[in-house]
């Protein structure tokens, strides 16, 4: 017992000993970044009104739930025509008086069977040279500007939203709309080459003919079909679809170049159906707000999701210069898109968090949802929903057998194809787990960031209704999103985990940069000041002398025990 009693009793003193020791250095401090400024959630400015089912010229608008609803004024114009509207709406628009003509009911079916759109180039965050800043502004994550070229429909007024403003007006914007016509209607699609390189327009998947009915080409190709689009010129491309699908349109000038920045958009031919007024337009895909009555046929609800990927170095090139012969050079002759890689990843034209504003996928218990996917990429898309396994039933605009048709909740899509997914909300532990707030994304990694920081990329929601506002603000249950919201975590400056756990996981006050290689002939810096030279000394020598003193005492523990117990039972006997 006595022995017992000796080893823990000398074992606590080294431990008391050593713990009263000095440290050779102490942990440094984290310190507090300021957010600086916060975005709100929702700062849209959109009237509540917009958000609400609402029959305007005849046309049925469906409710949004999002923080940036299309304008109605706009879809109505969108299914009926600038031609079929009344004045009153077509102001509250920004669209040209001509920029969707719609007419000739040839067949009698209550629907009209010709149509004329027309397409401008915008650039979105060019060159100024009137200011250091770019312009017109477009955001797609706070403080994150990169050049853009888009298909646009044609507008009127101004390009930003007011002459106080530098910011694109809703029309001008990513992804380049979606189209949707009717299968079997006759169209014109006109590009009207508002930009200051050629263009023109491939209809990648879409039925049409070679040449059209005067002799032209009507491929979009410049080494084979027809001459590209110079700037100022026009071009009516003429289709008469058959086959009804999820397709593509893109420019085929440089397309290494001209379709990353932008110049591509999905073109849906909608099943015919008699009185098929259908949303030819749908500006920033997402939600549709007037679907085709054979979509209304089977679902509830149906989106468009158009995937993105940007390679900033391409993407900086039109706001190097005003010249664009300069601009030419640089992304003709001296870009290289074999030595590029993607840096910021987008949805519907934006990257997370203002994916959330926009292309949330709002849900009801026991619903069936129709989602179009088109991967825009430079690479494969790996699409996940969680907690949902969606069913395949059309690659390509291809409908699957039944038999052929796969549930899943990974998507894969090489670039250019599309892929329509029937999502269904039954609580049955397959098709759904339940109503909550469930993430989608592509599982490549590098889409889960923005400039490779996270969490950014395309991340959005299937977030059910009972989960958002009147306003479409989730009702989130984990850490707050407000970093997210400031260009101060975007640049760096933010630790993730500083509003979380910031004595551990924040910043210290100063910190040594991790480097791959460090410099051989630089010793790195210490993550703390460095302890007095008096004192390494002192605790080295310490040290030892501690080891030693252990050393020894374990060696002759026997010996030990007994002095000690004679000395106990001396001083027992006094």
């Amino acid at each position: 017992m006595i022995k017992r009693f000796l080893s823990a009793a000398l074992g606590s003193a080294f431990l008391a000993w050593s713990a009263g020791a000095p440290a050779v250095t102490a942990l440094p401090e984290s310190k507090k970044v300021e957010l600086g400024e916060v975005e709100p959630f929702c700062n849209s400015g959109a009237p509540a009104e917009w958000r609400k089912a609402q029959v305007l010229e005849g046309v049925e608008i469906r409710e949004s739930r999002l923080c940036n609803p299309d304008s109605p004024a706009e879809i109505a114009a969108f299914v009926k025509g600038t031609n079929n509207i009344s004045m009153q709406t077509l102001m509250d628009t920004n669209l040209a008086a001509d920029a969707l003509i719609l007419s000739n009911d040839m067949d009698n079916d209550g629907d009209p069977d010709h149509y004329i759109i027309k397409l401008e180039v915008m650039e979105l965050n060019g060159h100024s040279p009137d200011f250091a800043g770019v312009v017109p502004t477009y955001d797609i994550a706070p403080g994150i500007e990169p050049a853009f070229w888009v298909f646009a429909p044609k507008t009127r007024d101004m390009s930003t939203r007011s002459f106080a403003s530098a910011e694109a007006n809703p029309m001008l914007r990513m992804p380049a709309p979606v189209i949707r016509v009717e299968q079997g209607d006759v169209v014109w699609l006109v590009l009207e080459n508002t930009h200051y390189f050629p263009h023109s327009i491939h209809l990648h998947g879409v039925d049409h003919p070679y040449m059209d009915f005067s002799g032209e080409g009507n491929d979009g190709v410049g080494q084979t079909s027809a001459m590209d689009v110079m700037p100022g010129q026009s071009k009516t491309y003429v289709i008469k679809p058959r086959q009804a699908g999820t397709m593509y349109y893109h420019c085929h000038v440089q397309p290494h170049t001209h379709i990353p920045l932008g110049l591509a958009g999905m073109f849906i031919v909608e099943e015919n159906r008699p009185n098929n007024w259908v949303q030819v337009f749908n500006v920033g895909a997402g939600q549709v707000r007037h679907p085709s009555k054979a979509v209304a046929e089977k679902y509830d609800a149906e989106y468009d999701l158009h995937y993105q990927s940007v390679d900033k170095e391409l993407h900086k090139l039109p706001q190097s210069f005003n010249d664009p012969r300069l601009i030419a050079r640089a992304i003709n002759q001296e870009y290289d898109i074999t030595d590029a890689t993607d840096d910021y990843y987008l949805l519907n034209g934006r990257a997370f968090p203002y994916t959330l504003r926009e292309s949330l996928v709002v849900v009801e218990p026991n619903q069936k949802i129709k989602l179009r996917v088109l991967n825009g990429h430079t690479e494969v898309l790996s699409l996940h929903t969680h907690g949902h396994k969606a069913v395949e039933t059309h690659y390509d605009g291809v409908e699957q057998r039944p038999e052929a048709r796969v549930r899943r909740d990974v998507y894969t899509l090489s670039p250019a194809q599309r892929l329509d997914l029937e999502l269904e909300t039954v609580d049955d532990g397959l098709r759904s787990f339940g109503p909550g707030l469930w993430m989608f994304h592509d599982h490549v990694e590098r889409a889960f960031t923005t400039d490779g920081m996270g969490e950014g990329g395309s991340i959005s929601l299937i977030a059910y209704k009972q989960y958002l506002d009147e306003n479409g603000t989730p009702h989130t249950h984990g850490m707050s999103l407000a970093q997210y919201f400031t260009k101060t975590y975007w640049e760096r400056k933010i630790s993730p985990w500083q509003e979380v756990f910031d004595a551990s996981l924040g910043d210290p006050e100063t910190f040594v940069k991790a480097e791959a290689k460090p410099a051989a002939t630089k010793p790195a810096a210490s993550a703390a000041e460095p302890a007095a030279p008096g004192n390494t000394g002192r605790n080295l020598f310490l040290g030892l002398l501690l080891g030693i003193a252990g050393y020894f005492a374990y060696l002759n523990r026997v010996k030990l025990l007994e002095i000690a117990s004679e000395w106990i039972a001396a001083v027992r006997n006094k």
